[in-house]
């Protein structure tokens, strides 16, 4: 697949190369199901992410062709285009072109999980991005801290005791991506530590107060999760002191 693909300039013909490969594990079908579950059928071929995640494997690591897989708008060669990716050439302008390019939450939180939450900049896009008007660019904030929370292994806790006032903050957003959003970031955050557990449970005990129907939602929602004991436990054994 990667023998006319260099670093610089992608030939067109490399891009259809891909897209013939994307049309050939398509299934129309599969768009109208798509777009049951919110995601636009415009530029849809209708990919199965198994197959997606096959060709990008195929394909390796190539930055040119990310970017211009990206500019062909179609949605599977979106989410293809930051499985291929090379994180180490990803610039700050390129994230913002990107996020202001979402139109799908699938391609928004395929983006963030499989390369954004891997920049450099990965906070502080969060919080930039959760404060933003946008409906997918402030969604994007809050996948980002869902999935950084989910990644970032090694991270302190303190990291993620920052997000918790922009979590509260985007509570209140209606638009069902955003609060689907902001519940995720919050989930996830509360599984990482019994710290974050008992700071993220304080904090949605809070919101199942307020008047806003979002905010109520998504508490209540959390609290089915982070108070279960599946999770109390899971988090209890990962606290305990390791013998060796």
């Amino acid at each position: 697949m990667r023998d006319n693909v260099g670093k610089g300039v992608v030939p067109k013909i490399e891009v259809e190369r891909v897209l013939d490969r994307l049309r050939s594990v398509s299934d129309p079908d599969a768009v109208a199901g798509m777009a049951a579950f919110g995601i636009k059928a415009a530029n849809t071929l209708g990919v199965s992410m198994p197959a997606i995640r096959r060709l990008a494997r195929d394909i390796g690591r190539d930055h040119a062709l990310a970017k211009a897989l990206w500019e062909t708008g179609v949605h599977e060669a979106r989410i293809l285009a930051g499985l291929v990716d090379e994180l180490e050439l990803v610039t700050d302008e390129q994230m913002e072109r990107w996020v202001n390019d979402f139109d799908s939450w699938d391609v928004c939180d395929q983006i963030c999980m499989n390369l954004f939450d891997r920049t450099p900049v990965a906070y502080e896009k969060a919080l930039e991005w959760s404060r933003r008007d946008a409906e997918f660019v402030k969604r994007a904030g809050y996948a980002m801290m869902a999935t950084l929370a989910v990644h970032d292994k090694k991270a302190d806790d303190k990291k993620f005791l920052r997000f918790l006032p922009a979590i509260r903050a985007g509570a209140d957003d209606e638009r069902n991506f955003v609060k689907k959003a902001v519940n995720w970031a919050l989930r996830q955050i509360g599984k990482r530590s019994l710290e974050l557990n008992s700071e993220a449970v304080k904090l949605a005990r809070e919101l199942r107060q307020e008047r806003s129907a979002s905010a109520r939602w998504i508490a209540s929602d959390a609290l089915r999760e982070l108070e279960g004991a599946a999770v109390l436990e899971r988090l209890a054994r990962r606290a305990r002191p390791k013998y060796t």
